[in-house]
């Protein structure tokens, strides 16, 4: 069983900045793409960041230039540092994973998804 469990949400001013860590475990084989989505109440999940394996990344154009997506791969971490924080960053975070197990040599790809942690940032 894998596990993805996030932490360092919480509450901020406008201006200010956090930083998001997601780590992977469980019956891992290895970690392909991980990223970032954030929800409001009403509307859709939407894709903040991602990264792949190799370091390649992307932004959504409403946090180029503010977020920054990084990983860990011998800690199966995945982090996110958001600066200049605006209130509509204000959102449930989520980390997801593309994550390859292997459970007495049979392999098995799926993605996986964390429980989500909340971003609060006040104007």
């Amino acid at each position: 069983q894998v596990q993805l469990v996030e932490s360092g949400g919480g509450l901020v001013q406008a201006g200010g900045s956090l930083r998001l860590s997601c780590a992977a475990s469980g019956n891992i084989f290895r970690v392909n793409t991980m990223g970032w989505s954030r929800q409001t109440p009403g509307k859709q999940r939407e894709l903040v960041a991602s990264i792949t394996r190799g370091g390649n990344t992307n932004y959504a154009d409403s946090v180029k230039g503010r977020f920054t997506i990084s990983r860990d791969n011998a800690k199966n971490t995945v982090y996110l540092e958001m600066n200049s924080l605006k209130p509509e960053d204000t959102a449930v975070y989520y980390c997801n994973a593309d994550i390859i197990t292997n459970q007495v040599m049979k392999f098995d790809r799926k993605d996986y998804w964390g429980q989500g942690t909340q971003v609060t940032v006040s104007s």
